[in-house]
């Protein structure tokens, strides 16, 4: 927080997602009382470090019971839906987000890395918390709440694809983390086939030849003997083939490309054409 305003980010609200352990573990609940009260009066009055803020905790929830710990799929499940849930409003309101994914579990991190893949844009930022572990001993249980200068704590920028911006319709299509792996990959798999068709119907008959061998696995030398040809032939279809790929996966010209492109990218090409045309 202190770095975000230090580079001059404007922040109105911090909301904060965690867990909250029964008291049945005492040990665990005890703590987390005491660092959510700690918070609260870093906000007092609904400002922090004198600028207006407010602090907003949210507790995971399955249904009316908070959640304590991630011990199975099924409330991995129910962390990725709060996260979503969340995240999806936020957005809604038109609000640019910093996420912090440090801290508390750290498959809530990852939960809240995937779900911000759907939602988040292009000015969002997805933030890793460095802590330096001789700070980390000399802040345990909240005893240091703000680093200095020289205590070496960082944000490091995580690199994220927002493919929710690229398709947007993948939004209405959630309910669960398999819900998303499953849409996410029906999609690109159709984005994938559309631009292997489209260099598929640009090529020759004997272009089409050198790419379906190349797609099996054949190296150069391969397709060259099957096909009866020389090695510069075949050179010369690849480096057409390979040329129509860059216009279609939208590559600059001056990238490098190999046949192993042509393998990578075509091979589940030919199976469902080979599936589809099979009685």
């Amino acid at each position: 927080m202190d770095w975000l305003l230090a580079r001059g980010e404007i922040i109105r609200e911090v909301v904060a997602l965690h867990l909250f352990p029964t008291p049945d573990l005492p040990d665990e609940y005890r703590r987390t009382q005491r660092a959510l009260e700690q918070l609260h009066r870093e906000f007092s009055g609904d400002h922090y470090q004198g600028r207006p803020c407010r602090l907003r905790l949210v507790p995971v929830r399955h249904g009316d019971v908070r959640l304590a710990d991630i011990r199975s799929e099924a409330d991995a499940d129910v962390v990725w839906c709060a996260v979503y849930q969340l995240l999806s409003d936020l957005k809604a309101q038109g609000r640019p987000l910093h996420l912090c994914i440090a801290g508390g579990r750290h498959i809530m991190g990852l939960l809240t890395l995937s779900a911000a893949m759907l939602l988040c844009g292009h000015q969002d930022r997805v933030w890793h918390m460095y802590t330096p572990t001789h700070f980390l001993e000399r802040a345990r249980d909240g005893a240091v709440m703000h680093a200095q200068a020289g205590d070496g704590v960082r944000l490091i920028q995580v690199p994220f694809v927002p493919w929710g911006s690229y398709f947007p319709a993948l939004h209405a299509l959630m309910r669960s983390p398999a819900e998303v792996i499953a849409a996410q990959t029906a999609q690109l798999e159709a984005s994938e086939h559309a631009r292997c068709r489209s260099v598929f119907e640009q090529l020759t008959g004997r272009q089409r030849e050198v790419l379906r061998l190349l797609a099996t696995g054949c190296t150069p030398q391969d397709v060259a003997e099957r096909l009866h040809i020389i090695m510069a032939t075949v050179n010369i279809h690849k480096t057409v083939i390979l040329d129509h790929c860059r216009i279609a996966w939208s590559l600059p010209e001056n990238t490098y490309l190999s046949y192993h492109f042509i393998h990578d990218h075509f091979a589940r090409f030919f199976e469902r054409e080979h599936k589809n045309a099979s009685p």
